[in-house]
């Protein structure tokens, strides 16, 4: 599960909500076990959701970094490229 979370910090254009919500999903689903929480646990599950994407944008708001932003189009065809090589039949 959590091979989908990506670095999300020092990109141009900067990650979106969106982008930072998922990758909190997808680190609550690792840690709690739960792909899809239980009526009972929704509740708790999203809090946590909300809880990691904000301290996620804090964190990226504080960080600082001497590096040029990276291009986000530029590193997604990297991993395609080592994908199709790693998969290669």
């Amino acid at each position: 599960m959590c091979r989908n979370i990506r670095p999300l910090f020092n990109f141009e254009p900067p990650a979106s909500d969106e982008e930072v919500r998922n990758a909190s999903l997808q680190f609550v689903r690792k840690i709690s076990g739960f792909t899809k929480p239980s009526h009972v646990n929704e509740a708790a599950f999203d809090q946590a959701v909300n809880d990691i994407s904000s301290a996620a944008r804090r964190l990226m708001a504080s960080l600082t970094t001497a590096a040029a932003p990276r291009d986000r189009e530029v590193v997604a065809a990297k991993a395609k490229a080592r994908a199709a090589q790693r998969f290669a039949s």
